[in-house]
């Protein structure tokens, strides 16, 4: 069926279009006969299921429908939401839609100053898209009344009350009317979610358009065995690859050590935690999206909600703690249909701990032990030419992620794409032309030269020989004595 077969509205359909979206997905399919005909929903799919849609739609589609004027303070709608991050992406995609409908909106988050927010409540908004700490800040001050709320939808609201979000979210719930229309999203349902449901939704219909662990079936998982002084030069091999790539760690020093490690080494990275401003994550983000820089490196406030396009690879460089995050996280790649790749670098003495995490996610990886950099399956999981055009310099990335090596590492490493692979990160067949630049085949060219710059636990000095398919390997130039160094990304 398609968008027109549900009754939405042409002019939402032809937004949809220009973003080349023509079909629903499972979870629209599922959900909107019942969301646009105003009834309680309470709708289950993974992340990347097109969950954002499933509710914009309906939201609009109402609203637009009564054409009724925005009134000072008293917004008609509210979408609430774990992060910063997610609260603007989902205003990003409602933005189009409610422009051409005649709808005003807002964002309202921390950690940013709260007078544009207070001007345009007491000027008049129609939909206010918000995290719940600010918004009951908000709220309290008079600011903002929910009485004449006539939509309000829960988003990742498992991932809120992972937060602890939940005694603020049913506080503001409690100021809505009960008469109106809730709509509740999640990747998992679970004992936490049935209070909300229990407590604010009206016979709620419930879809849920996959299994409750169902890892996307166009994601390959793979387990990269290798010792701890190697993990800096495998991931430096794998952000090298063409192609946007998303690494997280499990704390924030960790996030900002190893940005900073992947700048020095000549790719551009900018990092993403609880440390940054509001105006750092930001344009960190902002960067990663225009891509000026091809690598995030995040902790888990990463995992959900952040919507890039064509995200090909995802690496944990720490294994999350546990199952769910797993499959938040690697759920920033394989979006929408598209093919995508989830490294876990798994050392020593996290083998039962990764052993352990894969069988509760549901998903069967594939383990390989891997020594160094020139390990031929990094050319199979991360296909094409590998380029460090230069990391990003401090005041670009303020974050503390940013020393750089500037210009002066224009330097190619070439290898062998994999023929077995078939494919480039990007979907362009092997040995075609990489997103970083050059040909994705041929030889390999790694900088070296004298006694320096090898990566820790490798030989250091010239040439290091052939390598068994690899096709052919010399040193060229020097990095200025540049070496990488082992990384304690989870801060032990």
């Amino acid at each position: 069926m398609t968008f027109a077969d549900f009754g939405v509205p042409s002019m939402l359909i032809d937004i949809l279009d220009k973003q080349g979206i023509t079909s629903p997905t499972p979870i629209q399919a599922a959900t909107l006969p019942d969301s646009l005909a105003g009834r309680d929903v309470l709708g289950r799919g993974r992340t990347g299921s097109g969950k954002t849609y499933a509710f914009l739609l309906p939201l609009v589609t109402r609203l637009d429908a009564a054409k009724l004027p925005a009134m000072p303070r008293k917004p008609r709608a509210l979408i609430l939401a774990p992060t910063r991050e997610l609260v603007g992406q989902i205003h990003a995609a409602l933005k189009p839609m409610a422009d051409a409908a005649g709808l005003s909106t807002i964002v309202v988050y921390g950690g940013v100053g709260q007078g544009p927010q207070t001007t345009g409540l007491k000027k008049g908004v129609d939909i206010v898209v918000a995290c719940p700490g600010r918004l009951e800040d908000l709220m309290q001050q008079k600011y903002c009344d929910l009485s004449a709320v006539e939509v309000t939808i829960l988003d990742e609201a498992d991932h809120m009350a992972d937060l602890g979000f939940l005694p603020g979210v049913r506080r503001i719930m409690d100021k809505t009317p009960q008469s109106g229309q809730r709509l509740l999203f999640s990747a998992t349902l679970d004992k936490a979610i049935d209070v909300l449901v229990k407590r604010f939704l009206t016979n709620p219909v419930t879809h849920e358009a996959d299994s409750a662990q169902s890892p996307v079936s166009t994601m390959s998982h793979h387990v990269l065995h290798v010792s701890r002084d190697q993990r800096v030069p495998i991931l430096v091999d794998l952000a090298s690859a063409p192609g946007r790539t998303v690494m997280f760690t499990r704390t924030k020093h960790g996030a900002k050590a190893l940005a900073r490690q992947l700048n020095k080494s000549g790719i551009p990275s900018v990092d993403l935690h609880g440390n940054l401003s509001q105006n750092a994550r930001t344009r960190n983000m902002a960067m990663f999206h225009s891509g000026k820089a091809t690598t995030l490196v995040a902790t888990d406030i990463a995992a959900r909600g952040i919507h890039v396009d064509d995200v090909a690879l995802v690496v944990h460089a720490d294994p999350p703690t546990e199952h769910k995050a797993y499959l938040h996280r690697s759920g920033r790649t394989a979006r929408a249909g598209a093919v995508g790749t989830v490294i876990t670098m798994m050392t020593d003495d996290q083998v039962r701990d990764v052993r352990d995490l894969t069988r509760l996610a549901g998903i069967k990886a594939t383990t390989t032990k891997v020594h160094g950099p020139d390990h031929p399956m990094l050319v199979q999981l991360a296909p094409g030419e590998r380029t460090t055009p230069g990391g990003l310099v401090a005041d670009v990335a303020p974050s503390g992620g940013g020393s750089s090596t500037g210009g002066n590492a224009q330097r190619k490493r070439a290898r062998k794409t994999g023929e077995t692979n078939g494919q480039s990160r990007r979907g362009n067949p092997t040995g075609g032309s990489g997103s970083a630049g050059g040909s994705g085949g041929g030889q390999r060219r790694r900088s070296g030269g004298g006694g320096q710059g090898a990566p820790a636990g490798a030989p250091s000095g010239g040439s290091r020989g052939r390598r068994s398919g690899g096709g052919n390997r010399s040193t060229s130039g020097s990095t200025g004595g540049r070496s990488h160094s082992a990384a304690s990304f989870s801060g032990r």
